[in-house]
């Protein structure tokens, strides 16, 4: 029996955003910015198509990480898929610090494990995406959605998953230039003095706590950090300064996103300061010399959104399917 069956799943998954200042590698929040992947086997031959602002440069080939992801599970599930249909929509910017790979490592270990009739668990998923990925911060909480704390030791990761705080908006301010997360890396020293690591896990601790309890006045403290956002201040100007000063405008508390160069402010819904956060945000990367989008986003609660797409909904293309819940 043919387990696809003529099936074409869409999944919808989140972005996400890492490290929340001093949770290197190990923490990570969903956001409220989407990625869509429709799957389906292909009729004697892999054809691909994506959307989206700077998609033309990713592979349409077998060379596409979505269908090598895709291909891993099958493997992994013992079946064989080897001509794919994929679509792929994004509003995540790539190469930005919002997990654009990751959403696209979990829609694509979600969507071919759903196409097969989801043999394989949402732990293996996430071992699988923690080992494609490097580190679980971002691809936990693209899969798991909400705040995710999480340790990886290169065989097993192991998560917590927190709820956000209902009265929690994030800011983001998005230049427009990319920064490779291999550079990024590269910035950081290969050894860092014992104070700096015990500064660390306390702040990791206490953000974590903080979260957790929803005692939002202890955020601007918990998620100051000495373990890489100083030494990748050089290579986003205008950083450092947003670090040090957003929380005198009305941010609960700053950091670098993922590897940057986002930079992300969190600020309590409805604050009457919303607005001059967002200023001060752009115009502190202006004098910069930088050029920043700002977005206002929230936690999303959600990991990736599963569907059967059906003959009636396959009629209508890809982006007018989508096209309400795209963001403006």
């Amino acid at each position: 029996m043919n387990v696809l069956a003529g099936r074409t799943i869409i999944v919808k998954v989140p972005a996400s955003t890492a490290n929340l200042g001093p949770g290197f590698d190990s923490l990570g929040m969903a956001l409220s910015l989407f990625a869509w992947i429709e799957m389906a086997e292909g009729n004697g031959q892999t054809v691909i198509k994506m959307h989206g602002s700077g998609m033309d440069s990713i592979p349409a080939d077998k060379n596409n990480l979505i269908y090598k992801v895709a291909q891993l599970v099958f493997r992994e599930a013992g079946v064989s898929v080897p001509e794919l249909n994929i679509t792929m929509y994004s509003d995540i910017p790539l190469t930005r610090g919002l997990g654009s790979s990751a959403s696209a490592i979990v829609g694509a270990l979600v969507a071919a494990n759903a196409l097969i009739g989801s043999p394989l668990t949402e732990d293996k998923l996430f071992q699988m995406a923690s080992k494609l990925e490097g580190h679980p911060d971002n691809v936990g909480a693209s899969l798991f959605g909400g705040i995710v704390i999480s340790a990886f030791d290169g065989r097993r990761a192991d998560h917590v998953r927190l709820e956000p705080h209902q009265a929690l908006d994030v800011l983001v301010a998005v230049p427009r230039f990319q920064l490779s997360t291999e550079k990024a890396r590269h910035a950081l020293p290969k050894q860092i003095g014992m104070a700096d690591a015990v500064f660390n896990v306390g702040r990791s601790s206490l953000l974590v706590a903080a979260l957790a309890s929803g005692q939002l006045h202890l955020i601007a403290a918990a998620m100051k950090d000495r373990l890489h956002q100083p030494y990748r201040a050089a290579l986003i100007p205008g950083m450092a300064e947003i670090l040090d000063g957003a929380a005198h405008h009305g941010a609960l508390g700053a950091a670098l996103s993922g590897a940057g160069p986002t930079v992300l402010a969190l600020c309590e819904t409805g604050s009457p300061r919303a607005g001059e956060l967002e200023k001060y945000l752009i115009d502190t990367f202006a004098e910069a010399g930088v050029t920043a989008d700002t977005m206002w986003l929230k936690p999303c609660v959600t990991g990736p959104v599963i569907a059967e797409v059906t003959d009636e909904q396959a009629k209508v293309p890809f982006m007018e399917r989508i096209k309400g819940e795209v963001r403006a």
